[in-house]
Formats: structure tokens, sequence, C-alpha cells
């Protein structure tokens, strides 16, 4: 049963306001108002500042007129003991601790639509420009900060760190992508703290697997195998993360020219992918899906020089290009597309190589980050004076300036 606040609304009346009058002053419905004064819900934290002013009231003076009636204290000294003699502060304070451990301002719909929320932009990160993507990433993180300065329960709370975890690590990949180095590594720390202080081991390993891509694409391979390891020991048994963070070490050994530890990384990669059980959908970022295992062992084999390479990416090809579009792919096609190139390369099937790297180049779906690999293609063409080269290298040109455009629209928006 729910329990008014009529002390509340005594207060509203004696200073001066109607129910309607009061909901102008605040700025909210008469409905409100009344939901508030019959204890159907609670005002908002960002509404009691002004709710405090309107009735001349500190903040704890108005929290305790908030309170049920069910639960307040007796107005008239021993009102309450008259009736029953056993109940006494001592009670009262146990009804207080009680409502307030369950009492909240955030709420499990907020919390579910949060956690729904990250789930849509995380399975849109391998069709969706990072630039914005990121802008909606900063709304929903701006929103879970709003919300932690409100009331809520200890179950609540852990559910919100850890959502709010999930937006600051999606952020960071997004800043790894448009080559912004301090705002990703002051996500990735964000995501690491939020992590520790939710005792959630599946966000920290993805830090440490997120940072060890980072530092691959920038040629530091050796420390890419530490930190990669660092997300191995770290990952529950069986998560994808324990699975990406293989495949990572796996693609940094490669560039290191270590074949036996490569063909290790990949197998074991195979092997934990095949029986994993899918928890999100389809080309969730943060899901390790078969369609992902082909396209890590792509370009891990491409790396290595293995010419099996071309399989897989043939058939990372073949089952996510949207027909002939593009412009439409996601960006595992334009990275098959440069893996497929190096490889033809390297069997000197050069028409079919710098086919794959144009079409990979001139879809739009390589971002900042990987840049450099569409670059390693360009200067292979090059350097062996195809006639090619210099259309390649216009392509390449074209998606710098591309990414330099779209990266000054970020900044001034």
């Amino acid at each position: 049963m729910i329990s008014k606040r009529r002390r509340f609304a005594e207060r509203r009346k004696a200073c001066g306001f109607n129910q309607e009058e009061f909901a102008e002053a605040v700025g909210v419905d008469r409905s409100t108002v009344q939901r508030w004064e019959n204890g159907k819900t609670d005002p908002q934290p960002w509404q009691r500042p002004k709710i405090a002013k309107d009735l001349e009231l500190t903040a704890n003076a108005l929290d305790a007129l908030l309170i049920p009636d069910a639960y307040a204290p007796p107005q008239a000294p021993g009102a309450w003991l008259s009736v029953s003699p056993q109940v006494s502060d001592d009670e009262f304070d146990a009804f207080e601790l009680a409502r307030r451990v369950a009492a909240s301002d955030v709420g499990k719909e907020t919390l579910n639509r949060l956690e729904h929320a990250f789930d849509e932009l995380a399975m849109k990160y391998s069709i969706s420009p990072p630039q914005e993507l990121l802008e909606r990433v900063r709304k929903h993180s701006a929103y879970v900060s709003h919300l932690m300065d409100s009331r809520m329960t200890l179950a609540e709370q852990r559910r919100l760190y850890i959502v709010g975890g999930w937006f600051q690590l999606l952020g960071a990949t997004l800043h790894i992508d448009l080559n912004q180095e301090h705002a990703a590594t002051a996500r990735l720390q964000t995501a690491a703290t939020l992590a520790q202080h939710a005792e959630h081991p599946e966000i920290g390993a993805w830090c440490y697997e997120t940072d060890a891509w980072r530092v691959l694409t920038d040629g530091e391979y050796s420390r890419a195998v530490e930190l990669s390891q660092a997300a191995q020991q770290l990952a529950p048994a069986g998560s994808s993360v324990a699975i990406q963070a293989i495949a990572q070490e796996g693609r940094a050994r490669a560039r290191l020219g270590d074949r036996s530890e490569t063909y290790a990384a990949v197998e074991r990669v195979q092997q934990m992918s095949a029986s994993l059980v899918p928890r999100k959908g389809t080309q969730h970022h943060y899901q390790y899906d078969p369609g992902k295992s082909l396209a890590y062992t792509a370009t891990t084999l491409a790396w290595v020089g293995d010419p099996a390479a071309e399989t897989y990416a043939r058939e990372v090809i073949a089952k996510l290009s949207p027909a002939d579009d593009i412009h439409k792919w996601p960006r595992r096609v334009a990275s098959a597309n440069i893996d497929l190139a190096l490889t033809l390369l390297g069997g000197d099937r050069l028409d079919e190589a710098c086919n794959a790297a144009q079409r990979a180049i001139l879809s739009g779906r390589i971002v900042p980050s990987n840049h450099w690999r569409a670059l390693e293609v360009v200067n292979v063409v090059e350097a062996r004076q195809l006639p090619e080269a210099s259309d390649l290298r216009e392509a390449y040109q074209g998606l710098k300036e591309l990414a330099s455009g779209n990266e000054s629209v970020s900044r001034n928006c």
C-alpha cells in the first residue's frame, strides 16, 4: 500500500502554493506533484534543489518531508507510544534504514534501457562511421555520469558502474579508430576503474585487449603480446574476451615473425570459438562469433605470409558483402580485402591484388587507425612499379583527406 506524504503537502500549502502553482514553479505537471504527494514517485535529484528553494527548506529538511507518512516520526510527543509502548526511536531508525536501502532515483527500467542502448551501439560498431557513433556514446556516458549522484541501491549502483564501464570502453575503441590517443587513454583508464569498483573482470580484460590492439597498430608488437596475455589472465574462462585476447596475441606474434606461436594461437582461437555460446546479437563488438574468427585468421595468416589466408579472406567477403555496394560493407569486409591483397601480392597475382586493395580503400570503411594496413599494400605496389600504383596512391590520399575532414567536423560539433 502506498503511503501519502501529508507533511510535504502541508508545507506546500504553508508556502502559499496550490498544486498547480507549485507545479509551475518547479517546472513539472500538476499530475507529477500529485504523485509526489501520494507517495507514488519521488522527485528526481535534479528537481530537488528547486523544490527545496521554493519551499524554503534545506536539502535534509526536504528529505525528511519526503519520508512516507507510515515511516515518519510521530508529530505529537507520545502519539505512537500511547498506542504501542514497544515502538521506540530504535525501531523507527530500523524502519528508516530499511527504507533508505530500498530507495532509488534510478530504477530498474532506466538501467535496462542503458544496457539495451549499449548493446545496440556495440552491434552498430562494424557498420557505422566512428565519429557518428562516438557522439551517441558521449551522450550516453554523460547521462551515466549524471546518474552517479542519484540515490540508488547497491545492486543498482553496481549495474550503473558496469554499463558505464562498457560505454567508456566503446568510447575508447572509437577514439583509437580515430587516432585520438589521449582521449582513448582517458576512457580506458575510466573503464578499468569502473570495472574494478564493480568487480567486473570481463571489462577489465577488454581494456587490456583494446590497448593491445592500439599498441599493435603503432608497431609495438612485443608490448601487444604482453597486454594480450594480461587480458587472458583476467578474462573469465571461455569468454569472448578470452578468445579475442588470444587472437590479438596471435596477430602480434605474426608481426614479430614467430610462426610457431602464431599458429598455436590460431588453433586455440578456433577450438575455443567452436564451443562458445553467444550471449549477444550478431555483429556485437564484444561478442566473439564465427565470422570474427574467420576475419582474425585471415589477417593473422596474411601477416605471417601463409597463402592459406586467401581462403579465409574470400570466405569473409562472400559471407558478409551486401551485393556489390562497397559503401555498405562492414569493416571486416574491407579488412578482408586488404588481407586478400597482401596474400595475392605474395603470390604475384598482381592485378587481383590491386583490385582488392582499391575496392577496400574506396569503400570508405577503413578507419584511420587501420590506414597503415592499406598503406602497406600501396607501398608494395609502388615498390614493384606496377601500373596501378598511381591510381592506388590517389585513392589512398583521398581516404586520408576524407578522414581529416571528418575529424575536423567531429571536433567542431
